[in-house]
This record gives structure tokens, sequence and C-alpha cells, in this order.
């Protein structure tokens, strides 16, 4: 029997080329449209793509690229069905990423990293070298990564940001840190932490200073009904709403029981809140705080400035001051004149129930007011100073006014100094801005300068052109292939089809002789030695000619002879080819067309065989010059 012609066998491996890569282009749409519950090695999810999500099995939580402006976004995690998709946790917190060419991968070494669009790594797990084999998002929406026991090697639990979830546990080392302002992510001064004395506290921690204030700190550890025993420093909210640490500090929902979601956070203000969630309307109700008043958390309104709460607080200047900046109430307020240290260019304006916590310089009991005037008054330091006339004749001097806030509470009165030619008859002792939580939004440019210029606009240009040529030239390419093997050897149809029935054992009808015979395409013509079921259908002439070539090469296969892939190479090459890479061809091209789709490899499976079979190749070449060398 004599060999299929050259022309013959490259227009059928054409065609089945042709044929795989329109399969894996629907494999790849499908794919790219479907939910994914994994993460495996070597893939990755990409910021263009909005389907590109990792969801818990239950649906609870997404995880993926999260929009926070135009050209910023961060690789989150979020709760699925509530309104807003509340995050509760941030790879990438304070470095966001572009909206494109951003991705997430996990590399084949078992790291996984967050790329921008410059390639530049702006996260990664840090788990390099491990058998991390995959990455799967769990229903309590822990984001984990897996060996191939199921055990985990790395999870987003032990890096919380300013969410705790149930059963999320914050130990030694664990911190959550409010986000800087409502509306922004990024990191904020506010965290949430046990302390050396192993007892969970808030802080505030600004550019100008730190303060501790909760638990109430003019307590001591037992006043405020903690121990610091318990050197094992351990806290979690449990699924009934109910949270518990070694400090002995606890509380409950007050919708405590279960089947509902729940996030403990610490929000910008600086205040740690239990919500819940209604999942009819995807809003959340606040069922614990830790602060009942707002304004008793330090920092809030910065320097020089009051809290005011009657009853949601503000932030407000007293006579004198005014705010450093209006669009943003946390950078406090300051003198409208500079204070002299000449004690006959400055005067003393008295401010009712109001307190400035915290830097006293000086301290003196059972005074009068005019000497703890005086004590201030000779201090140049010396900012304002309480006195308290309650018995104890207290007088606190500050050197610094932070923590302002108004109580009726309070019992002392609070002195200001100010120049001496600032006028305050006829004004308000304070004046009162706008709520805490307005602040500017302005979309900002996020990331490197550099990363947005035209240069990168113009790379992609040079990209997509050179793309595009490339797809050019090898449409050409294909079709002066098929004119060369139809056109260029001016063979006589009639002999052409003669040597394929031949050579094929099968004869050629046209499209005429086969509607007569099937008389429509409506019977049955009968069953060939193939196994193959002759019904022709309209327009599968060549679905039938492509399963016989691909029962043929499997044959070929599973005979084992060294030489096989010979029979499908065209023969002109004169065997000057890569034997394994065209074996390895068509392989890949053979289970691509499998009658059980689960069984076909996926385009990026493809890929990576092609890529690793070019690599070898390179591999044993360099080997075998290394060898002739020596």
């Amino acid at each position: 029997m004599r060999n299929p012609s050259p022309s013959s066998k490259l227009a059928t491996l054409l065609l089945l080329f042709l044929f795989i890569y329109f399969q894996s282009s629907k494999a790849v749409a499908v794919s790219s449209s479907t939910t994914k519950t994994s993460l495996n090695r070597g893939s990755s999810l990409s910021v263009e793509e909005d389907s590109d999500l990792l969801t818990s099995p239950d649906t609870a939580f997404s995880s993926g690229f999260y929009q926070v402006a135009s050209n910023a976004y961060y690789f989150s995690i979020w709760f699925t069905h509530s309104a807003n998709k509340s995050i509760v946790w941030m790879a990438n917190r304070d470095r966001p990423v572009n909206g494109r060419g951003s991705r997430i991968s996990l590399n084949r070494d078992g790291n996984m990293v967050l790329t921008d669009v410059d390639g530049s790594v702006v996260w990664n797990s840090n788990t390099s070298s491990s058998r991390a084999q995959s990455a799967e998002l769990s229903n309590n929406g822990n984001l984990v990564l897996k060996d191939p026991y199921g055990n985990f090697l790395w999870q987003s639990f032990d890096f919380p940001t300013d969410t705790l979830l149930p059963s999320q546990p914050i130990t030694k080392g664990k911190k959550l840190i409010s986000a800087s302002a409502n509306g922004v992510v990024s990191s904020g001064y506010y965290s949430f932490y046990f302390d050396n004395d192993n007892v969970l506290k808030m802080m505030y921690d600004g550019p100008d200073i730190s303060s501790l204030y909760w638990p109430n700190p003019d307590y001591t550890v037992f006043g405020n009904g903690r121990s610091n025993y318990n050197s094992s420093r351990y806290g979690v909210l449990d699924e009934m709403g109910l949270f518990v640490a070694s400090d002995q500090f606890g509380f409950n929902a007050s919708d405590l029981g279960l089947g509902i979601k729940r996030r403990l956070t610490l929000d910008y203000d600086g205040n740690l809140r239990l919500y819940s969630l209604d999942e009819s309307t995807g809003l959340w109700g606040i069922s614990w705080a830790a602060m009942a008043v707002e304004c008793k958390v330090h920092g809030l309104c910065g320097g020089n400035g009051i809290c005011v709460y009657a009853p949601t607080a503000k932030c407000s200047c007293a006579v004198g001051y005014e705010m450093r900046d209006p669009s943003d109430l946390g950078k406090g307020c300051k003198l409208k004149i500079n204070l002299s240290c000449d004690p006959n260019q400055v005067k003393f304006v008295a401010l009712q129930q109001i307190d400035f916590y915290g830097f006293d310089s000086a301290y003196r009991e059972n005074i009068s007011l005019e000497s703890c005037r005086q004590l201030c008054l000779n201090d140049c330091s010396c900012e304002a100073f309480m006195y308290r006339n309650g018995g104890d004749g207290a007088c606190f001097a500050k050197s610094a006014l932070f923590n302002g806030y108004r109580s009726v509470a309070f019992p002392g009165t609070m002195y200001l100094k100010l120049p001496k030619n600032v006028n305050v008859s006829g004004s308000s002792m304070i004046k009162e801005s706008d709520p805490i939580c307005e602040s500017s939004k302005a979309e900002r440019l996020m990331g490197s300068s550099d990363m947005y210029k035209t240069t990168h606009d113009v790379k992609y240009k040079y990209f997509y052109c050179f793309v595009s040529a490339i797809g050019v030239i090898e449409v050409l390419f294909v079709a002066s292939g098929w004119w060369y093997l139809f056109r260029s050897h001016g063979v006589p149809r009639s002999e052409e089809e003669g040597y394929r029935a031949i050579y094929s054992q099968f004869r050629r009808f046209t499209y005429a002789e086969l509607k007569k015979a099937t008389k429509k395409f409506k019977e049955e013509l009968g069953r060939g030695g193939s196994g193959l079921s002759s019904r022709v259908v309209d327009g599968d002439v060549e679905e039938v000619e492509l399963q016989r070539f691909v029962r043929m090469a499997k044959e070929k296969l599973d005979g084992g002879e060294e030489t096989w892939i010979s029979d499908f190479v065209d023969l002109r090459l004169n065997g000057q080819f890569n034997w394994r890479q065209a074996e390895v061809m068509v392989e890949i091209g053979i289970s691509c067309v499998e009658e059980d789709r689960n069984k076909r490899p996926t385009m990026d499976m493809a890929v990576q065989t092609l890529l690793a079979c070019v690599e070898e190749s390179h591999d044993m070449h360099h080997s075998k010059s290394r060898e002739s060398n020596i």
C-alpha cells in the first residue's frame, strides 16, 4: 500500500490544527466566564476580566480585583451578597495596581504573586519553593494555599487588615488597622491588638502623637475588668456572635444566634464595631460597639481640634483657631495669629466643659486658679491649662492640645492661651464644622507616576501592531499553502481521486452523489471497518475525514513504533525536524478532539506542554553542545 501524498497529509494536518484552534478558543471563552472555586498552580486572575473571581463553595465570599478608582484596584476578599461588597481583606492595601495588565498568579514555585502593569511585584505570599498546589476561598472567607494533601501553607486569616471574621483569631503579633478615611481603604492611624501586658487595646498612632484610648486609660487593668496574667494572647469571634479573649474581655452581639453573617471591623473613626448582615437588603446593622461615646476616641480631630458630640461626632475649633484643611478634619486646627512668649502679649480664654486629654507638662493640687494661671503664663511651652475646682484645686498645664472633646459631665474648665489682640467678644467659643465622616474623595492617580505615562501606551500600541502583523502573515501563509496544494501541482482531478481511492481504500464521493444515495441524508449507508457510522449529515464530510485521521494516528501511537511520526510529517523535510516536538504536537491535537470533553486539555495546559517541550529540546541541545566541546 502506498503512503499518502505529502499534499494530502499536510492539508489534513492544517485542517486538524485549525479545528484545534477554534475548539480551544471556545473552551477558553467558556472557562473565562465560569466562576472559579480554586486557582491552580500555574494559573492566574486578570484585572481586566470582571469574571476572573474566586468564589467560596457557598458563594458567601468572593475574591478578585476590587476597583476603588478608575485606575486603582486591590486584590481583595469581600462579602458577595452585601450591597456594597464589603471588603474583609486586602493584599495590596497601601499600593493599588493599575486597571490594565495587573494580575494575581499562583506561580509554579508555589508563590502567589500580585504584579502591576509594569511587571513589578506589588505583593506576594512568601511561599516560594513550597508545595502549594492551589489557592482556595473557604466558606468562612479564608483564602488558603494548599499542598497536594490539603495542608494549609498560607492563609489570609494570618494577615488581617481592618476586619476579623467569625473563627478568625487575633493573637500575638496580629493587628487590625483602620482605614484612613471614609471611603478610602488605605491604612489609617488606629489599631486593635494585644499589647505587651497581654491586654487587648486600641491606640491612635498618628504622625504627631501616639495615644492609648481603650480600655479607659484612666483605670488600671483590673479596674477595666481585664487580666494580664494569661500570656496566650488569644481572642476570637464565634458563629453565634460571642467574642472571648484571654484577658477576660468579651461581648455578645445584640442579635446573638447562628445563621447570621458578621464582621468585626475597626472603622476609620477608631471605633471597633460588630456588624450583622441583613441578607434580604444586603445592608449592615451595628450589633455591638466598643466606644459608646465617639468623642472619647483619641486623635479624631487632630491637634488643637475639639470633638463635639451632639449627638453625632463633629470636629470643631476654639475661638482664635481655624481648620488647617477643611477637606480633612483630622488635620486639626491652627492659631490664626502666632503666639508670643511674652507674658504681656497673651491672655487666657475659658472654655467650659472642655478637656484635652494627656500631655500634662505640670500637675498641682490644692492651688488657686490664679496660681495655676501664673504657672502656665511663665512657661512658654504651655499652651493651655485645665483647672478643676471640685475641692481639690487640681491644675494641669498642657504642653500640647490633642484629644480635645466636650462633655457636659466634665467638672473642669480649660483656659486657652491666646494672643492678646485676638477679639473674642461676641464670638462663639467653639465653631462646629461638618461631621467627622466628611472628607475629600477626589480621585487619585495610584501607584508609580511613571506607570501611567504615554510611554506605556506606545509600548502597547507596538505590541498590538506586532501581534496583528503576525496574524496577517499567518493568514497569508495558510492561504498560500492551500493555493499551492490545490492549484500549483497541476494534477488532474480524476487522477487525484483515483490515487486517493487506492491509498485510503475509500472513494471520495461528490456532494450530489451523497445526497442522492442517502435520499437527502435521511438514510444510513452502512458501517465501515473503522467502526464509525457512515451516516453523513449535511456539511459533516470533513468531520468524518478528521475522525478517520484521528483513529489512524491513535493506532500509530499505540503501535509503539519509534518512527511513527514520520507518517505525519511532510516528506520534503527529509527528516530535518525535531521529532519530539512533532510527536507532542500530534498528541495534543488528538487529545483536543477526544469525544469525552473532560479528557480534552485546556488551552493553558496545551500551551504549557508545548513550552515545556521547547525548553526540553533547548536544554538537550545545550547539553549536547557542551558534550561535543568536551
